[in-house]
Order: C-alpha cells, then sequence, then structure tokens
C-alpha cells in the first residue's frame, strides 16, 4: 500500500494529490460560472463567480473524503 504525500496548511496536515484536485475543480468551476454571466454587468459576473465557487466546493465535499482517524483517550468503555 503506498502512503499519500502529507504536507501541513494553517495547522492542518492535507493530502497533495486531494489539495491540487481540489484547487484545479473549484477553480474550473469558478472561471466557467463567472465566463458565462453577461459581459456589460460586473456584479452579475462577481455572483456567478461566487456561485461556481460554492457549486465547486459542494462538489469537493462529497468528492473527497476524510483522512483523519480522531480517538479519544479519556472514554472508558462501558461495562
Amino acid at each position: 500500500m503506498k502512503k499519500e504525500t502529507l504536507i501541513d496548511i494553517w495547522g492542518d496536515v492535507v493530502a497533495v494529490k486531494s489539495l491540487v484536485l481540489a484547487i484545479v475543480v473549484i477553480t474550473t468551476t469558478t472561471m466557467g460560472a463567472h465566463l458565462m454571466a453577461p459581459k456589460d454587468n460586473q456584479t452579475l459576473g462577481l455572483f456567478f463567480g461566487l456561485g461556481g465557487a460554492i457549486f465547486g466546493f459542494a462538489i469537493m465535499a462529497f468528492v473527497l473524503k476524510p483522512k483523519r482517524e480522531v480517538f479519544d483517550e479519556d472514554v472508558h468503555p462501558r461495562d
């Protein structure tokens, strides 16, 4: 089993492959939505871009699963 390359970003450990995939997908959906907005309306372009970013984030939230395991050492098993 091959281990993933992990890096520390803002105090959180992430897999490089997942990070790059998320950046590519979210950038694509953001720019794609922004470019679909009417050219003469900058405000609408901003909202389309924000909507694209939220859409890309939602996609990645379903595609990528958490990789961490949390163990609580203070919990005692029930008898």
